[in-house]
């Protein structure tokens, strides 16, 4: 399953990067692309886990930076 995000205020490479290494880590997460110029983050994972994949990369994205205001793509 592939879900697509816009993250809205992100203005930092480095923390697109951190967005993106952190939800490369999580459990059932196949893929992931954080494109810091369009601001898109896609996951890609296991159709049971996506929930709580999602659940997940929404909290990092907020420990990361928290005025982001995240959007479907």
């Amino acid at each position: 399953m592939k879900k697509s995000f816009k993250l809205e205020g992100l203005n930092c490479a480095h923390c697109a990067g951190q967005i993106e290494e952190g939800v490369a880590k999580l459990d059932g997460v196949t893929h992931v692309t954080m494109n810091f110029a369009t601001t898109r983050l896609t996951i890609e994972g296991e159709n049971d886990k996506m929930d709580n994949i999602v659940a997940a990369a929404m909290t990092i994205i907020k420990q990361v930076e928290p005025h982001i205001e995240v959007k479907k793509a």
